[in-house]
Formats: structure tokens, C-alpha cells, sequence
């Protein structure tokens, strides 16, 4: 029965998915160049099977050499969307000046870098003496350390990367387990990149992390690891990049790569739909 009703799942799933990948690139496809990118990232990921790292890297160094070559074109999706989306009445909105506290400066910046560093080094480090590098706890917290210096494009974007590594990497949980993850994920209230967590339960589990007699306890800990080595880099980056991307608005040098890797990322979610639909 249960089987029965992820199998019913999956396709809506897949429809959710493709709706998403309309819903991003309605707003960041408004050009041919665009539309290059993102066809480009879906035939690298999908049939190349590039990691999803190297996606976002060439699609942010193709928008800062079309920002600098051709600003007209590169510049045309955030004076797009500004026109087709005034919004209404805001108490902050983008010609709102920047409060106190949001303005950028390298002191306190420099401070949110070095106290996010300490909460990533410490656990890390203990994991690494205390089991070493290759155990999987310290492979697990290593790994979706670098899925979230990834989120590009939100959950949606990651998850390809997610899957490439924990189930054809490193072997952490089945298809069939990764894809039940995702359809519970998507089916049930939360942000989908919650399903890492479940990534890390089944992988702690399966993989018997603290021994075959505390199965059940492994697949805590390693649930609560990734969790927080997923969620940690997320908030330095809202603590410490808020402040200076309030600062880059209407410039194309920062919005160009942001927007191609946007466009990119629309490539990579259709991939994720096809995958539910063969599935």
C-alpha cells in the first residue's frame, strides 16, 4: 500500500517540478542568450552528466563576459522584470535606503565569516580525528557542505547534485530510496531541501555509522550532521553577502552572473522533472 502511494506520487511530483522550471525561467528567460544557457546546462547535466558545481561556474562566467561584452543583452532580464513587475506599495522596497544595520562594511563581515568558519571547523575537525576522513559521518558533512555552497536556484537545483552524490558516488541509499525521499519531500509541507535530511538518515542507517547495534541511532546523527552542515553555510551567506548584495542592485557586473546562473538552473530543474517522469 505505502509503495502504492509513492508510485501515485511521483508523477504529480514530476508535474510540480516542471511547473517550477516554468515559473523561474518565465522571469529569468527573456532573451535568446538566456535561452542558450539554459539549454546548455540541461545537456550538460542531463547527457554529460557534468556535476552541477561546474554548471554554476560556467554559467556565472558567461554572464560576466556577456555583461562586459554585450550589457544590452545580458542587462535586459532585471530591466525586464522590473517594468513587468512594479509591485504595490512596500514598506521596503528597492528605493528604500539601506537601514543601518544592512550596510555593508568589512568588520562586521570579516566577524559573521570568522564565527561561521568556527561553527564549520570545529565539528568538522572533531569528525575527522575522531573518525576520520574517509568514515562516512566525515564524508557526509564534507559532502553537503559543498551542495550548499551550490544552492543556486534554491532545492529544485541542488537536488541533481545531491543525487549524484549520495547514491552514485558514494552509495549512501538506493534510486529507489532517493526517489521515494524526493516525492515525500514535495508531497508533504516544509522546503524541499529537507530531503537531505532524509538522505542522511537512510544513509546513516544503511550504512550502520556507529555500529550494527545502534542503527537506529546512526541514522540520528547522521540526519542531524547534514542538516547542519546543509543549513550553516545558508546562513553565513545571509549574514555576511546580505549586506553587500543590497549594494550591487541595477549592476550589471553582479546581476549578469546571477541571472545566467538563474538561467541555468532552469536547464537543471527540467532535468530534475524528466527524471521523475522516467522514473
Amino acid at each position: 500500500m505505502v509503495a502504492g502511494i509513492f508510485y501515485g506520487i511521483k508523477p504529480a511530483v514530476a508535474a510540480i517540478v516542471l511547473q517550477a522550471a516554468h515559473r523561474i525561467g518565465s522571469r529569468a528567460l527573456k532573451n535568446g542568450a538566456y535561452w542558450a544557457i539554459a539549454a546548455a546546462a540541461f545537456v550538460a547535466i542531463f547527457a554529460l552528466n557534468v556535476p552541477f558545481p561546474l554548471i554554476v561556474l560556467a554559467a556565472a562566467l558567461a554572464g560576466f563576459i556577456g555583461g562586459r561584452l554585450a550589457p544590452t543583452i545580458f542587462g535586459k532580464a532585471d530591466a525586464h522584470r522590473a517594468q513587468s513587475h512594479p509591485g504595490g506599495a512596500a514598506i521596503i522596497d528597492d528605493t528604500t535606503p539601506i537601514p543601518a544595520h544592512a550596510i555593508f562594511s568589512w568588520r562586521r563581515t570579516s566577524q559573521v565569516l570568522i564565527a561561521g568558519m568556527l561553527l564549520w571547523l570545529v565539528p568538522m575537525a572533531a569528525l575527522t580525528l575522531m573518525l576520520g576522513w574517509a568514515h562516512p559521518l566525515t564524508q557526509m558533512s564534507w559532502f553537503f557542505t559543498k551542495a550548499a555552497l551550490m544552492t543556486f536556484g534554491g532545492a529544485y537545483a541542488v537536488l541533481p547534485y545531491v543525487y549524484q552524490g549520495a547514491v552514485t558516488h558514494y552509495g549512501w541509499l538506493t534510486a529507489g530510496q532517493m526517489m521515494d525521499g524526493l516525492a515525500l519531500g514535495e508531497s508533504t509541507p516544509g522546503p524541499l531541501i529537507m530531503v537531505v535530511t532524509f538522505v542522511g538518515f537512510v544513509g546513516g542507517y544503511t550504512k550502520a555509522v556507529l555500529g550494527v547495534d545502534d542503527v537506529l541511532l546512526g541514522g540520528i546523527a547522521a540526519a542531524c550532521l547534514v542538516t547542519w552542515f546543509t543549513f550553516l553555510p545558508s546562513f553565513i551567506f545571509i549574514l555576511a553577502g546580505g549586506p553587500f548584495i543590497e549594494t550591487t542592485h541595477n549592476k550589471v557586473g553582479f546581476t549578469a552572473p546571477l541571472t545566467a546562473i538563474t538561467a541555468a538552473v532552469v536547464g537543471v530543474i527540467l532535468n530534475l522533472a524528466l527524471f521523475f517522469y522516467l522514473a
